[in-house]
């Protein structure tokens, strides 16, 4: 296995992130060699400029954290983000879409945004708290057939995060045709192990340096 920093986009999405947490956040994330930062869009720049001459990536969220906007919303700033210096997009899956059972609109939400990403990595958030289990098989499904990269649990800023049932059943849908991203809720090295072993290729938390020192983070994200 991969050591489990390789596993990891150190994250922070608050809306009250300064552009001196974005620093810091890269700092950490060059310190102990994460796969990525996870940022907001309007940092992205930012994070690439602390981050081009090491091997840590930029990832930006989309349409987050409630996926409601506009798919040409979502497409536009994918678009910007990747001009700015990120390798990797998180978009937010449009819920209401998915719920109303509106699937060719979600479908063409996802691909739209993929047509975006040309061949950087794009990872759909589903936001599982909110979904039935017929819902979270349906959005995994939409997700490999508009050709996402991974399907991805939960914003963290929803009423819950990663759960291991919901993985097992993204993983189970996708049938390796699509990577999974559990994200929400993983604050200790423990928990981030048990996610890695269901397969998993990847963690997105803001917990990274307890999970790193075999802490628990009391991390509200």
């Amino acid at each position: 296995m991969k050591p489990i920093n390789k596993f990891i986009d150190h994250t922070l999405l608050k809306p009250i992130a300064t552009e001196s947490d974005i620093i810091q956040l890269c700092e950490e994330a060059k310190q102990y060699n994460f796969y990525s930062v996870c940022v907001n869009s309007c940092f992205a720049d930012l994070a690439y400029k602390f981050l081009k001459d090491t091997d840590v990536n930029v990832c930006c969220v989309v349409g987050f954290p409630l996926g409601a906007m506009s798919t040409e919303a979502k497409a536009f700033e994918a678009k910007e983000a990747i001009k700015n210096g990120a390798e990797e997009i998180d978009m937010v899956i449009n819920i209401g879409f998915l719920k109303s059972r509106d699937y060719k609109a979600v479908l063409n939400d996802i691909s739209k945004v993929k047509e975006a990403c040309g061949n950087k990595v794009l990872k759909v958030i589903l936001e599982t708290c909110d979904l039935t289990k017929e819902e979270i098989i349906k959005a995994s499904e939409l997700c490999v057939e508009a050709n996402a990269d991974f399907v991805k649990t939960s914003t963290g800023f929803g009423s819950g995060g990663a759960t291991q049932a919901d993985v097992k059943i993204m993983k189970k849908t996708v049938k390796g045709k699509a990577k999974i991203k559990a994200s929400g809720g993983i604050r200790d090295y423990e928990t981030a192990k048990h996610f890695i072993d269901l397969g998993v290729e990847r963690l997105g938390v803001s917990s990274g340096i307890a999970i790193m020192n075999g802490e628990k983070s009391d991390a509200d994200y």
